[in-house]
């Protein structure tokens, strides 16, 4: 992308109505601007973002053995009253009639449909167990949106939905998630902590809500200091089952859930106190959806058992803010590799020149539709702020006199850490970092 052409309205200044980190800078760096209360356009910039954290979701999700699919936004009341949430979920549900009276909603989840959508196909045990999910928008009808994406009206949600013939079935598939949850923060630069949760409307007995470590988070969490230690790429051998065992059986809570007696008993050399911010969600219910919807199989011994269900939802819009809550300094956002708009941002310092421009232009072609190339007729400050803003993970600085000796200046943007090299090193070293 050239600068020159490009659609990223930065700002200088903050909007009054950002109330956080993450909103200002957002809107600062052209990811996203508010179209009305709670609901936001995602930008060029802003949407590579989305897609990258989409993406990375997705592959967690495949490799866990679920299978994507997609669900309408638009669901029938009906689907709800059967299962008997249409009344009880509250003003939060958007409901609305078609031109011909019949009572519909925009989703703000998806139990219901999946439950009968499932239902029609699975008839034996042998059809279980399975795991469906999708990403999609979803709408819920906050009374007060606020903190941008983190807590708008509409937003782009992953929700994937297990089904199984035993509760043990059940819950080793709740394992499954649990562990590719961890995985997927941890591909993303982040330190989520599951910490044992509130059911609320969804139902169930066994839920943990996913709570990433950011200064600015909204909830104060309690937790055993061995829990930041835990690397789960690096302990990807260990079965779901074990990963799990080792989270539940060290202290983790949220301020709502907080045990001041378990708390003292833990040594308080051991303790971590900090605040975090909610990126995702997992249910066990069992027969809550599956029993009064009619999700009913033939099992082994041939009597007729309801489906044990699960529901597992990531914040994938609010991730994005999260992220930037957990990664940012005073200059702009710190973006991880793995979830940057681009690779780097090439600068050069002196377009029309010969020598900046040819250098700037190879390094540019070696990393097509991944770099941000600013050709811009601006000053070098303006370009070095604006980068910092975005927060590419790499800045390639292109002046005359690097150029006339053929070496770029590569800045680091999470260290700052700075150094010359020649075309091809430079190249080389931003791609394995990736």
């Amino acid at each position: 992308m050239r600068l020159s052409r490009a659609f990223l309205p930065t700002l200088k200044e903050t909007p009054a109505e950002a109330e956080v980190l993450s909103h200002r800078l957002m809107l600062r760096a052209g990811l996203i601007r508010q179209t009305s209360a709670g609901i936001y356009a995602w930008l060029p910039a802003g949407q590579r973002v989305l897609r990258n954290v989409a993406q990375i979701v997705r592959e967690e999700q495949d490799r866990a053995g679920a299978q994507e699919i997609l669900m309408p936004t638009i669901q029938s009341a009906e689907l709800w009253r059967r299962s008997g949430r249409y009344d009880d979920y509250g003003k939060e549900m958007l409901r609305i009639r078609d031109r011909g009276d019949r009572e519909m909603l925009y989703g703000p989840t998806n139990e219901e449909m999946v439950t009968d959508l499932f239902k029609a196909y699975a008839k034996s045990y042998r059809d279980l167990p399975r795991n469906l999910y999708h990403i999609q928008w979803k709408f819920r009808d906050e009374v007060r949106p606020r903190f941008g994406v983190m807590r708008g009206r509409e937003f782009l949600m992953k929700d994937a939905y297990s089904f199984d013939v035993t509760p043990e079935g059940a819950r080793e598939s709740y394992r499954a998630m649990f562990r590719a949850y961890l995985r997927t923060f941890a591909r993303m630069g982040l330190k989520a902590i599951p910490m044992q949760a509130d059911t609320g409307p969804i139902g169930g007995d066994l839920s943990h809500e996913f709570i990433i470590l950011a200064e600015t988070g909204e909830s104060v969490v309690y937790l055993h200091r061995d829990l930041l230690a835990f690397d789960a790429l690096a302990n990807d051998d260990m079965d779901a089952k074990a990963v799990m065992d080792f989270w539940t059986s060290r202290y983790a809570a949220t301020d709502e859930k907080h045990d001041e007696a378990a708390w003292d008993a833990i040594p308080e050399a051991e303790r971590v106190s900090a605040r975090g911010i909610e990126v995702g969600h997992i249910f066990y219910f069992g027969k809550k959806y599956s029993a009064p919807m009619g999700l009913q199989v033939a099992g082994a011994d041939g009597s007729t058992v309801a489906a044990e269900m699960g529901s597992y939802g990531i914040g994938v819009s609010r991730l994005v803010a999260a992220i930037i809550e957990a990664s940012h300094d005073d200059e702009g956002i710190i973006w991880p590799d793995s979830v940057a708009p681009f690779a780097c941002a090439i600068l050069n310092l002196k377009p029309g020149d010969a020598a900046t421009d040819g250098l700037a232009e190879q390094l540019y072609a070696a990393f097509p539709g991944n770099a941000v190339l600013d050709d811009r007729e601006e000053r070098a400050g303006a370009k070095f702020a604006d980068a910092d803003l975005i927060g590419h993970p790499w800045q390639a600085v292109i002046g005359p006199r690097g150029a006339a000796r053929g070496v770029v200046e590569l800045k680091r943007r999470a260290t700052g850490e700075r150094v010359e090299l020649p075309l091809a090193e430079a190249v080389a070293r931003i791609k394995g970092a990736a």
